[in-house]
């Protein structure tokens, strides 16, 4: 793939180029994949030009060692390819389209949580909770001792660490080591941490896992990339691709895209979104983009964090349903699912099968209604069905793939530290929300071309794995980093909250890269549901005769009734995210 430069001239200091390690990040994803994506596909990787709206979009933004920002952009150029190979389906030509992935907004998305807004407040102000319905049931967000029982602390073994985690209810991961469910003396951040670390040190990590496996908690210990290549999960994850895309069953006929003229390729798709937090969301967001409609189906009685919801709930409709206990519920969720087209699964592997929603099942319905399923499993550690993959069951979350796979570690020791950091931001769960959906786009297209239904899988750990594969930055890039980024954030230690973490890169973000943060970054709409305005990043990928952007702003969990008929658009909202419309274009930088 070769690459050119055009427009910027990039000082000595930053020889590190995004474009160059994005297009080796494109041939490591096409490589490990082909077998997974149409061929179609292909067609279209040449057709891929990285831009920027800045003279400081080749740069590396983040204070990570890793390449994030370059699989990152990797993964959005292959969305746009599969898009692209889409539209062509869909309208019966062959022919090439103009593809642009811009580097600054790909950097936007991965941090995307922290940049939208709710009338001007973002998640660290404490004002915005107001604004959004409580769906923090157990309190384990709200109450700072609960919510630092998801942390990393070091155990009995100096030198040993492991990331508890109290998920969305803290009181089993309190319990589990030894300490009470609330504590109303707990107030103070470092007294908190000091109280729930003084209790793990009494175990090992040995003693760790028993309880966790006892408790049914979200745990891990802190690996090396070293050391999880030596586990047996690790082994098997090496051997897999970083998503796969699988037949379920192949009697059903051929289903064609709506070829009826609409610009939004996804157009016609309906979607289950089961999901909660950002990795499983983050594929019904990027599928919404594309014109699909999508559901998110979300239980009452079950926690979410709220202020996630302003930010990966853009573009759909959100409806809540019982399924565990209201035969009136699953009636209604069976009459949805006789419709839909796409189900994503973000929950603990077996939860929805042991609903009565198992592959199996879904087949079954699939052959009585004469039309396939693309089912889309998206979870923590991968793996499943496949012999090796031990800890293919177990629940997790980003913190807990990020340690468990050295991701923590390389943090740490890129910190100057002899001890894992859970890295800035939600990284690997916007990286893994986009694998999901090349994935789902990808069944749809099988669908669509070979008929029957299919099973398209991707997980935390195997995009940890991917990007881990790719070795860390250089050591010269590195050392930049470390320069130009505020020491306060060096200054982090492995018990610093994943908060904590955030709130510093922030600050140095916002020195480092201020482009990032201009309004010109964002979409600005109504938000009936939280009847407030919102901001958003936008879509990084355009497409030449495509729109691809959102034409709703998001609404909380459980705002819409449930049903495919009469959803609304913006109209604002859809005029901007025309590809071919007057919205300013960015500056060509590379192109392959």
């Amino acid at each position: 793939m070769d690459v050119k430069h055009d427009s910027w001239v990039f000082p000595h200091s930053a020889p590190y180029s995004v474009i160059d390690g994005a297009s080796d990040a494109l041939r490591a994803l096409l490589t490990t994949c082909q077998k997974e994506l149409p061929g179609a596909i292909f067609r279209h990787v040449h057709d891929v030009v990285f831009t920027t709206t800045s003279p400081n979009g080749d740069v590396v933004h983040f204070p990570t060692p890793l390449r994030e920002q370059d699989v990152a952009v990797a993964i959005k150029a292959l969305e746009a390819c599969m898009i692209a190979a889409i539209a062509n389906l869909q309208h019966g030509v062959r022919g090439r389209k103009s593809i642009e992935v811009d580097l600054d907004r790909t950097s936007c998305f991965l941090m995307s949580a922290y940049l939208c807004t709710i009338d001007g407040m973002d998640k660290a102000n404490p004002k915005a909770k107001s604004r959004i319905p409580d769906t923090d049931l157990n309190e384990a967000q709200s109450v700072l001792y609960r919510r630092l029982s998801a942390n990393l602390y070091e155990t009995k073994n100096p030198g040993e660490f492991y990331h508890i985690h109290g998920s969305l209810n803290a009181s089993e991961t309190l319990k589990m080591i030894g300490l009470p469910p609330y504590d109303p003396k707990m107030v103070g951040y470092r007294d908190c941490i000091n109280t729930i670390e003084k209790a793990v040190r009494n175990f090992t990590v040995a003693e760790l896992e028993k309880k966790n496996q006892r408790y049914r908690q979200a745990g891990i210990p802190a690996l090396t990339w070293k050391g999880f290549r030596g586990t047996s999960h690790g082994k098997t994850l090496l051997s897999l691709p970083p998503l796969t895309v699988r037949p379920m069953e192949t009697s059903t006929p051929c289903v064609p895209f709506d070829p009826s003229g609409s610009r939004s390729a996804l157009r016609g798709i309906k979607v289950l979104e089961m999901c909660r937090v950002i990795a499983g969301p983050t594929i019904g967001r990027s599928l919404a983009a594309h014109g699909a409609s999508v559901l998110k189906v979300t239980s009452p009685n079950l926690p979410d964090v709220p202020f996630f919801q302003v930010d990966v709930n853009t573009g759909k409709h959100a409806t809540a349903l019982d399924l565990r206990n209201s035969a009136a519920d699953r009636a209604v969720f069976e009459a949805l699912l006789a419709d839909a087209d796409v189900i994503i699964d973000g929950y603990r592997p077996g939860a929805l099968a042991r609903l009565g929603y198992s592959p199996e099942v879904l087949s079954d319905l699939a052959q009585r209604r004469g039309r396939g399923f693309v089912y889309v499993v998206e979870d923590c550690f991968g793996g499943t069905g496949v012999p090796g993959a031990e800890w293919a069951g177990r629940p997790g979350w980003q913190q807990i793939a990020d340690c468990v796979t050295g991701v923590a570690w390389a943090q740490g020791k890129f910190m100057g530290l002899a001890e894992p950091v859970v890295p800035p931001f939600p990284m690997s769960d916007y990286g893994t929300g986009a694998l999901g959906a090349v994935a789902a786009m990808a069944g749809l297209y099988r669908r669509a071309t070979q008929g029957g239904s299919w099973i398209c899988r991707t997980s935390l750990c195997q995009y940890d794995v991917f990007v881990m594969s790719l070795g860390p930055l250089p050591a010269e890039e590195q050392e930049r980093l470390r320069q130009v980024h505020d020491a306060d954030f060096f200054g982090l230690r492995h018990s610093d909250s994943v908060d904590e973490v955030g709130r510093r890169a922030l600050l140095s973000m916002k020195r480092v890269a201020p482009h990032l943060f201009k309004d010109e970054m964002m979409h600005t709409a109504w938000s009936t549901g939280f009847g407030a305005d919102l901001t958003w990043p936008r879509e990084a990928i355009r497409v030449s005769g495509l729109r691809i952007g959102h034409v709703r702003a998001a609404r909380p969990n459980g705002f819409d009734a449930p049903g495919w008929e009469d959803w609304e658009e913006d109209e604002e909202i859809t005029l901007c995210v025309d590809g071919d419309g007057d919205e300013v274009g960015p500056m060509l930088l590379a192109c392959s």
